[in-house]
């Protein structure tokens, strides 16, 4: 499994190796929100009544990650992040499991992403794996490639790779 996931990931690295803003997409119609604009936050999960829902965990940051890369809420990490700087600017790996589900792993990483200005670069749905990435509309930009697939135990396995950008 985990082979299936670091495949995944290595696709989802290297197709985002050509997205700047030279790439010969078609243009996107819509342009984001400015920076001082408010940010919208969409709803994961079906809301249930006030006295059921508990306060979800805040996000734990990341050593070295930009704040779009913090740790899902009550993940557990495989082990502490790869860190490393290239040309593209400070970026990492790490791996987690958690309790939610892939869908709901992407939708988070999403909103972040979109919330901090990058664009959707790429997205796939594989069997029950979700892999989603982001970058940002500048040459060597952030950029974030989360892949979210069912692991043992009923666990989700998740890899989330970033680059702050330079």
């Amino acid at each position: 499994m985990k082979r299936s996931v670091a495949a995944v990931a290595v696709a989802l690295s290297v197709g985002l190796v050509g997205c700047d803003e030279r790439s010969q997409a078609a243009p996107e119609t819509s342009l984001p929100p400015p920076a001082d604009a408010p940010a919208e936050i969409a709803p994961v999960a079906a809301s249930a009544p006030a006295a059921d829902v508990e306060a979800a965990p805040a996000p734990a940051s990341i050593d070295g990650a930009p704040a779009f890369a913090a740790l899902y809420p009550g993940a557990q990490t495989d082990g502490p992040a790869t860190v490393a700087n290239g040309p593209t600017g400070p970026g990492g790996l790490i791996t987690f499991t958690t309790d939610a589900g892939p869908d709901a792993v992407v939708a988070f990483y999403k909103q972040r992403a979109e919330a901090a200005g990058l664009a959707p670069v790429m997205a796939m749905n594989q069997g029950e794996a979700r892999a989603y990435g982001a970058a940002a509309r500048t040459t060597n930009g952030a950029t974030l490639q989360v892949v979210a697939s069912p692991g043992e135990g009923g666990l989700t396995s998740v890899q989330l790779t970033w680059s702050a950008g330079a």
